[in-house]
């Protein structure tokens, strides 16, 4: 993997946010997650994040994550990047699940901001730099201080942004201005991770999006960056406002997404499975919005 630049993003454009599949049971489904993971290729995601929050990373166990790993990449080979979710409170945890990725077969990390301790701005700075010194892998840091309690600074990613590995951010910062602000004084690619933010990131110089919505509509999420590369920004900016409404029954309504994700794709019949305590499934009526909003998308 080498810097970021406009041409050529780190780990792809279009990047699921995949979820875990579970059985009834409650255990893995490495069966379900590689019926998961061809179909999601093939209807558009050139990456996939593996045990990220939507994959319910606190959850699931470190072994759970390895095996995770080695299961998508027998189902995909080469055909898309892996980034896997490494991320934890712990640093020395954190790299031990970044050198156990990489020997698992995962092409990149994803390393969320150091959550609940709440560090200050040099800590999380000698974390991140602790991480990409010990993996041999491109890290993507995750700046989503609404769930961690603690901020990536703009001039932070600045300064990480020296360090070679260190190659793209995952923003869910609801910043702007502050991504703009990394955008112009490196190659950090920038990828959104709220979903309504996808087609203005990309448009201001992001390298696309990471997304938990694309598990259910990943060619109509794929569409809008594809529309405005080729030139026709007003059809990119109408695909995007079409997607609006499911983004927001899935993503801002109250739910998390690893629960809205798994109740549209089990009512779909496809590989989903139950969500792990504390999260609880999603109920009737929230289905019965998600479905409308996925078919008014799909059909309309």
């Amino acid at each position: 993997m080498t810097t970021a630049n406009a041409s050529a993003p780190p780990f792809g454009r279009a990047l699921c946010a995949m979820l875990t599949p579970f059985t009834e049971a409650g255990s893995l489904d490495l069966d379900g997650a590689q019926r998961l993971a061809d179909r999601l290729v093939a209807e558009g995601c050139d990456g996939l994040v593996l045990s990220g929050t939507t994959g319910e990373s606190p959850t699931t166990s470190d072994a759970e994550k390895a095996e995770l790993i080695r299961a998508v990449r027998e189902a995909v080979g080469d055909r898309t990047t892996i980034v896997a979710g490494v991320g934890t409170f712990d640093t020395r945890h954190t790299v031990e699940l970044a050198l156990t990725a990489e020997k698992a077969g995962a092409d990149g990390l994803l390393v969320v901001a150091p959550y609940y301790s709440k560090p200050p701005q040099d800590a999380v700075e000698a974390h991140f730099r602790e991480i990409a010194d010990a993996a041999g892998l491109p890290l993507a840091l995750y700046d989503i201080p609404g769930r961690t309690g603690t901020r990536i600074e703009p001039e932070t990613l600045i300064r990480l942004a020296e360090h070679p590995r260190i190659v793209a951010v995952k923003d869910c910062s609801y910043d702007f201005l502050g991504a703009q602000k990394v955008l112009a004084r490196t190659e950090l690619a920038y990828y959104a991770g709220c979903d309504e933010h996808n087609l203005a990131l990309y448009a201001v110089g992001g390298a696309g999006y990471i997304s938990t919505v694309a598990n259910v509509v990943p060619a109509q999420l794929r569409a809008v960056l594809d529309t405005f590369e080729a030139g026709d920004t007003p059809v990119s900016a109408r695909l995007q406002q079409r997607a609006t409404p499911l983004i927001e029954l899935m993503m801002a309504a109250g739910l998390p997404g690893a629960v809205t994700a798994k109740a549209l794709l089990n009512a779909l019949g496809l590989p989903a499975g139950p969500v792990r305590a504390p999260l609880r499934p999603a109920g009737r009526e929230a289905v019965d919005g998600l479905l409308a909003a996925y078919e008014e998308l799909t059909t309309g």
